[in-house]
This record gives C-alpha cells, sequence and structure tokens, in this order.
C-alpha cells in the first residue's frame, strides 16, 4: 500500500528519567495537529512518566528521521540526543508493539493495567483532534481487543511481580480496600515509583512523597498527582498519614520508635501501616511494638514475589501468543485494503450469497432439468455482478485521489462485512437512542 506505519518513541528501558522529562509531550493534541500540517496522514501520541510513544501513518516520502526531527524541534532538544535513547518499530513490528504496550507485556511491572486506561486516553485525544483515522482507528479497537483477550485467558495480572506491588497488596489486606487512605513514599526512585503507580490504582485518597531531595520528591508528585513534603518536616506530614512506603539509600534509620510514640499519640491511635523496602532498613524495628503499628520489611516480601514472578512468566508466554496471532490477523487486514483483494472478496461474497439463495429456490421448485438449473444458476450469478459494477467502478475512481483509498476500501469492507465481524446487539444502541431523543 502507499504508506508507511511507524511507532517512535522512548521509555524507562531506552532513556533515564531526564531524557524522559525533557522528550514528554506537555499538549498532545498541538503536537498531534502539528505532524499532520507535515503532511503525516494520521498520527496518535503517548506522553506518560515512564514512555512517549508516537505511532504514524504516512506516505513513504515522510521518514523516521522527519519524525523524530518534528518530536525534538518541539521539545527544544536535539535529534543527536533523542536518537540513542528512542526506537522505532515499523509495519507489523509497530502493530505488534502497540499491541504489547495495550497488554502491559512492556511495562516496568508486566501485567499492571494502568497503562491500558492511558491508551485509551490518548486515543480518544486523537479522535477528538481529527488526527485518528482508518487505519489508527482499527488498530486501536484491535489493541483494546487484544488486551481484553489477554486479561479474559490469561492470568498475568493475578500476582505480585515486584516489591512495591507486593507491598500494596499487603496494605490492602490491613485495610480492606485503599479508598479514602492516605499514603506517603519515603523516597524517590524506582522502587517508590512504582509503589505509587499501585497505590493510585488502588483508589488511594491523598499520596505525598518525601525525599531528601525535595526537587526529586516535587518532580514524582507532579507526575503522579501528589504532594512533595520536605524532609526535614517528615513527622508532621505522618500524622496525617496511613500507609507508608519508605525506600530510601540512608544508612540508618529515618523513622524512630522514640518519634513514632509522638505521632501515634496526634492520630489518637489510629491505625498505621509502615512497609521498609529498603536495605539497610529504614525504620526501627521498635516500631512494631507500638499500638495498632504494622510493620513488615523487605524479607516479609520477597518469598511472594518469587513465587509469583514464574507464575507471570508462564502467562507471559501465552499473552504474547495471543499478541502474535492478532498481529498476523490484522496484517491480513491492512493487505486487504489494496483494492484488488477487496475486490476480489466482494465478488467471492457475492457468488456465496448467489449459491446460497439459488440452492433454497431449487429447493423450493423440486426437480428440474439441467437447463432449467443451468438457466438459474446464470442468471443468479449475473445479478450479483452486474449489482457490483457500480461500487467496484466507484471504488477505483475514489482510490486514485491521494489518500482516500483506506477510507473508501475500509468502508466497503465494512458495508458488505467482507472480513465476517461479529457485530454486537447492542453495537449502535446508543445511536438509536440518541435519534429517538431527537425525533
Amino acid at each position: 500500500m502507499d504508506h508507511n506505519i511507524y511507532l517512535i518513541g522512548l521509555n524507562h528501558r531506552s532513556a533515564g528519567v531526564d531524557v524522559r522529562e525533557r522528550y514528554a509531550l506537555t499538549n498532545v493534541e498541538e503536537f498531534e495537529v502539528g505532524l499532520l500540517e507535515r503532511g503525516v496522514r494520521e498520527v496518535m501520541a503517548l506522553s506518560t512518566c515512564n514512555r512517549v510513544e508516537i505511532l504514524v501513518v504516512c506516505s513513504p516520502k515522510i521518514t523516521r528521521t522527519n519524525i523524530l526531527a518534528y518530536w525534538a524541534e518541539r521539545c527544544c532538544g536535539s535529534v543527536s540526543e533523542l536518537e540513542p535513547n528512542s526506537y522505532c518499530h515499523e509495519g507489523l513490528g509497530a502493530v505488534k508493539h502497540l499491541f504489547r504496550v495495550a497488554c502491559s507485556l512492556d511495562s516496568m511491572i508486566v501485567g499492571e493495567p494502568q497503562i491500558l486506561g492511558q491508551l485509551k486516553d490518548s486515543y480518544r485525544k486523537a479522535v477528538d483532534a481529527g488526527a485518528a483515522r482508518v487505519i489508527i482507528n482499527r488498530m486501536l479497537h484491535k489493541a483494546f481487543f487484544v488486551a481484553k483477550r489477554v486479561r479474559t485467558e490469561t492470568s498475568i495480572a493475578s500476582s505480585a511481580v515486584s516489591i512495591s506491588y507486593a507491598a500494596v497488596e499487603l496494605a490492602k489486606k490491613i485495610f480492606g480496600e485503599l479508598q479514602g487512605q492516605r499514603a506517603m513514599l519515603i523516597g524517590a526512585g524506582e522502587m517508590a515509583e512504582l509503589a505509587a503507580t499501585h497505590l493510585l490504582n488502588c483508589g488511594v485518597e491523598k499520596i505525598s512523597i518525601a525525599n531528601r531531595t525535595f526537587s526529586r520528591a516535587e518532580e514524582l508528585a507532579q507526575c503522579m498527582g501528589g504532594t512533595a513534603v520536605a524532609f526535614e518536616n517528615l513527622y508532621d506530614h505522618l500524622a496525617e498519614t496511613d500507609i507508608i512506603i519508605s525506600s530510601t539509600g540512608a544508612p540508618h534509620a529515618v523513622i524512630t520508635a522514640k518519634e513514632m510514640k509522638k505521632v501515634i499519640k496526634k492520630r489518637k491511635f489510629r491505625p498505621m501501616f509502615f512497609i521498609d523496602i529498603a536495605v539497610p532498613r529504614d525504620i526501627d524495628p521498635d516500631v512494631n511494638g507500638l499500638d495498632n503499628v504494622y510493620l513488615y520489611d523487605i524479607d516479609d516480601l520477597k518469598d511472594v514475589v518469587e513465587e509469583n514472578k514464574s507464575q507471570r512468566e508462564d502467562e507471559a508466554v501465552k499473552a504474547n501468543s495471543i499478541v502474535e496471532f492478532e498481529t498476523l490477523s490484522f496484517g491480513n487486514w491492512i493487505n486487504s485494503l489494496d483494492l484488488q483483494p477487496t475486490i476480489v472478496d466482494l465478488f467471492n461474497r457475492s457468488e456465496s450469497v448467489a449459491q446460497q439463495e439459488l440452492a433454497k429456490t431449487l429447493k423450493r421448485l423440486g426437480d428440474v432439468d439441467a437447463k432449467t438449473h443451468k438457466a438459474l444458476e446464470t442468471m443468479a450469478m449475473s445479478i450479483g455482478k452486474k449489482l457490483l459494477h457500480e461500487p467496484v467502478a466507484f471504488l477505483k475512481r475514489r482510490t486514485e485521489e491521494e489518500g482516500k483509498a483506506d477510507e473508501f476500501v475500509d468502508l466497503a469492507r465494512r458495508m458488505f462485512n467482507l472480513d465476517n465481524e461479529t457485530i454486537p446487539a447492542d453495537a449502535h444502541c446508543g445511536r438509536k437512542k440518541k435519534n429517538d431523543l431527537e425525533n
């Protein structure tokens, strides 16, 4: 076909946090519109704390370097810095990567659900900006379908596979549900970032981050929608906190039993939950002896994590098989957007319907001689071909127009259901209700 598909991006594996910050997209809609103005046919951008990805459908004259240059320009950076920290997938490689992202197979923690919601938000923005069209529309809906298949057919998200995740799961066992609870992270490294993600997914009401380097606490708080806390004011804020996860690199305890006695009194002995995932430990073990305080350290979590890791790796193998199958399926659809396969499929569908109706007619007529049988068959086939003459001529004319081929071929395939898709009974309920209201 007369187009290329690119997925260009950077993530937590390809680039450090400083590079991810510099090349984050603060206004994806403006970015997408800018690429459309530069001749790209379709685009969708995703920008999160851990990744920026730009999905593009364009003519062969637009290259990966053109897109990187625009990205660098928008972020006041340089291609020489961006290129070695980024990756590029092309064609079905781009499709496969997108499906893996949607299924959380490419996430920092495999199986985490947050990325799917972020992807859906980005898709809605691209649709609103007029940047997502035939191919990206189809690709994203397929990605959501693949993610659902993986969630339904595997247990990839059913067990904790990181210390941070296990910590949050343990907090849920203590408190039941985390909605309405207030949490604090002490330390702003990778484990704190993962813990913050898990806490937010579980619905904590408020999250604060304390770190000796206040600017790093501010950075993570902004990313997570939380509040930065000055380290010297740590105990004042602990009195307002229910769940504390600590992961600093301090050589000695940063929370002592002596100071925590005062905090507990201020809280009127409401329960507090501490998870110390630092080595050496951040929290004085004597804290565990205080009333209504629950303290766990990294050794309490390791065994659970190791057991669950092997389970999730097995599930990831199943998930990747689903991704491979659905990628090939999408490739077949991409190939069908060439006009000739669609014309063949139209005539095959016409012939199939004609044969079915002929069989019904012959059954009703009973025994007929060979000459009558042949005449009926010729008539049925001729009607089908004549009915398709104008639609095929229309498609041939329209696909000669620049950028119109995909749109009209896809429309034809959907109108005649050439891909044999199952349409849900309630597929158009929303549209029907809207029309009823207008009438």
